[in-house]
């Protein structure tokens, strides 16, 4: 008989993942902003986009509305807030119409069907654009070429079935990253454009490069120049993964568009040859150009964020700057690790707005752009609940939006804004909605984060019942839960998933040990060639605190990992095969030599310190270095029932990781479950897939906990 049985479905996980959870926002004039949310529609097996618009701002009495977007791809607002840039999909049928707007209070200014002239539109953080001219008469986006845009299909059937290089990790659609530039004129104040007064062009480069550069990122600092992060092929031809990695080859291009008289009346959809300049060397991989306008509307200033090609594939960020005046480039603050970033104003200073992973929490940073200096805008003080801060956009004056949340409090969004004498005051402009009986269970949880002594910097963050350390009896089962990457990190965010399994009567450690992001980059770096055993020490030190401290108790221990989670999951399971009762892992890498069939063949060699080219191979002596390093050694010593969680299209972990684990357990006779889930990537997180996996989870250590010790 399975182990796995379904023993129904959670309500306070399926009300949970269905809170809105907001991804972006802009402010759309005066006192008003926009906020979209995902929201997951388990009737529907599907995520809504839901749009709240916001007027009032920092009035106590301000108003909400709300309506379903599922049709907008990605809206922007004018520099002037007067109008609105919506790219838009339109289901016709079994085929899709994409569309162009151009909105002006109420009144739509332009539109045009782009259909037949690219295909989707590209709307992720990497490669997306949408950007207005200063003039507010031209916009810039980001879409797919067509496949045959400069062929007859015809005359030529091979470009249809030529072999491009995608971007990797559910970017698998996206090759041929175009910038579009949609222009258009009014002939009244009162009209929309007609199709004659539009122009549609695609942007190519005039000068031949070494490697093909796709762009994306793109925004105006002129009329007639542009700069855009440029993704570059790798010298063998390969387009290297680009979700969450950011050590990719790219830089910042300065494009200069052609006069218009020059492309007047060129047939929409064209390419149209742009002379270019690369002003980044190739050594840093740099991306997200953003730029700062003086008093004047002149751009004054170019940033844009950077790493190092190669090595890890996320590390401490370094924000550069490039004078425009005088062409000169700048480097700033090599501690910082995440965009989105935008400017503010306060007082007769500029800064730029981020977010950043600081040790287990996300804060919010100001940036002076001329000094460089550095503000903590959300530090916590004593008392005050762990938030973690998402930041959205900013007025581009003195108002931004962000959100906050805990591992036990859901999202609100805020506005930030300046009082008369510059002081940074705050408002709650939305927070979700919970039934009583939810709101109250969270309430018994408490949450806290335990530095591990013993392997600094290692602290995991720990969610559990108030009442568990005071009710007699054994401890509650505690579930450690590595993060994945490495190099990233457990924050003290809310996680719908996380915080339904602590209520299900878990106590939950999410350590982030050396590796994990908001540390520095001392302990990025000192991971490199130690993966599988610094790492490993790291998690099983934290779970044998937590023992010392009486929060959790041998015979109680059970391991949950996805990805990098799930290889160190392996490796606790396989070297402490009497420690941990049960382990579930989501598409884990466990046999690193494996990796050269991922779309991130580079990551196996920077982790366990060995040098990638473009012409690297898997030798006999690499793939042993790697294979000792790996979870599968130890194989022969996993005692622990282990139940897999495999996505068919994973191209990170590719899913033959998973499935030759389970054949190596099923061989040994192990217990070995595995659910097989098609047409999912790597996060397995699809709505149906999501919500089966966590009750899978907690299935796995309902039924093993039945055995344990107390």
């Amino acid at each position: 008989m399975s182990l796995l049985q379904h023993t129904g479905p959670s309500t306070r996980y399926t009300e949970l993942a269905e809170l809105p959870l907001p991804v972006f926002a802009h402010f759309v004039g005066g006192d008003v902003a926009r906020v979209t949310y995902a929201v997951r529609d388990h009737e529907r097996n599907i995520i809504r986009s839901l749009t709240k618009t916001i007027s009032g701002g920092i009035t106590s009495d301000h108003h909400i509305t709300s309506h379903d977007s599922l049709e907008v791809k990605a809206f922007t607002t004018s520099p002037s807030k007067s109008r609105q840039a919506i790219l838009r999909e339109v289901a016709n049928g079994t085929s899709t119409k994409r569309f162009v707007e151009i909105w002006a209070g109420t009144q739509i200014e332009a539109s045009l069907d782009v259909t037949k002239y690219h295909d989707a539109f590209h709307t992720d953080e990497f490669t997306s654009s949408l950007s207005f001219s200063p003039s507010e008469t031209s916009l810039l986006y980001t879409a797919e070429a067509n496949v045959n845009s400069d062929d007859d299909p015809s005359d030529d059937p091979y470009p249809k079935f030529r072999y491009t290089p995608h971007f990797g990790e559910q970017s698998r659609s996206k090759k041929r990253s175009t910038i579009f530039l949609f222009r258009w004129t009014r002939s009244t104040a009162f009209t929309k454009a007609a199709k004659q007064n539009m122009l549609l062009f695609a942007l190519s480069l005039a000068q031949p490069t070494q490697v093909p550069v796709l762009f994306g990122q793109a925004t105006f600092a002129t009329e007639d120049v542009i700069y855009a992060s440029g993704h570059e092929h790798t010298k063998d031809g390969r387009l290297l993964g680009v979700r969450w990695c950011f050590n990719r080859p790219m830089g910042i291009w300065e494009i200069k568009l052609p006069e218009l008289a020059t492309v007047q009346g060129t047939p929409f959809g064209t390419k149209i040859p742009c002379n270019s300049l690369k002003l980044t060397p190739p050594e840093r991989s740099c991306r997200s150009p953003r730029v700062l306008y003086g008093n004047n509307q002149t751009p004054i200033k170019l940033f844009w964020f950077s790493n190092p090609v190669g090595g890890p594939h996320a590390s401490c960020v370094s924000l550069e700057s490039r004078d425009l005046t005088t062409g000169t480039n700048k480097g700033y603050i090599p501690s910082i690790t995440c965009p989105p970033a935008r400017f503010l104003r306060r007082g007769d200073r500029i800064y730029i707005v981020l977010q950043s992973i600081w040790r287990s929490r996300t804060t919010i940073l100001f940036i002076d752009t001329e000094s460089g200096a550095i503000t903590d805008e959300t530090k916590i003080h004593n008392d005050e609940p762990l938030y973690s801060w998402n930041f959205y956009a900013t007025d581009d004056k003195t108002r931004f939006i962000c959100s906050r949340s805990t591992p036990t409090t859901p999202s609100e969004v805020l506005l930030g804004y300046f009082d008369q004498h510059d002081n940074l005051n705050w408002k709650v402009l939305d927070k979700p909605t919970i039934s009583s009986a939810t709101e109250k269970a969270l309430s018994d949880l408490t949450a806290s984060v335990i530095p591990i002594g013993a392997r600094p910097p290692t602290e995991t963050l720990v969610i559990q019942s108030k009442k568990a350390s005071t009710t007699p009896g054994p401890k509650p089962i505690c579930v450690t839960i590595p993060h994945g990457g490495p190099h990233a990190s457990s924050t003290t965010a809310f996680s719908p998933a996380t915080a339904a399994l602590a209520l299900e009567g878990y106590t939950i450690s999410l350590p982030n040990y050396t590796g994990s992001m908001g540390f520095g980059e001392k302990y990025i770096q000192k991971l490199l060639g130690h993966c599988g055993t610094m790492d490993v020490q790291d998690v099983l030190e934290s779970v044998n605190e937590l023992i010392r401290l009486g929060i959790s108790e041998h015979g109680r221990q059970v391991v949950h990992g996805g990805s990098h989670g799930g290889f160190l999951s392996a490796h606790l399971i396989g070297q402490y095969p009497t420690l941990f009762n049960a382990a579930v892992m989501r598409n884990p890498m466990v046999s690193a030599g494996e990796m050269a069939a991922s779309d991130i063949p580079d990551w196996a060699y920077a982790e366990f310190g060995l040098q990638f080219t473009s012409d690297s191979l898997m030798t006999p002596a690499t793939f042993k270095t790697l294979f000792e390093a790996s979870p599968v050694v130890h194989v022969d010593d996993v005692r622990a029932p282990v139940l897999l969680l495999i996505g068919e299209d994973d191209l990170r972990a590719v899913p033959a990781q998973g499935l030759r684990f389970y054949h190596a357990l099923k061989g040994r006779e192990r217990s070995v479950e595995m659910l097989w889930f098609k047409g999912e990537s790597h996060s397995l997180d699809g709505v149906e897939v999501a919500r089966v996996s966590w009750e899978a989870g907690r299935d796995w250590f309902k039924k093993l906990g039945e055995n344990l010790v107390g």
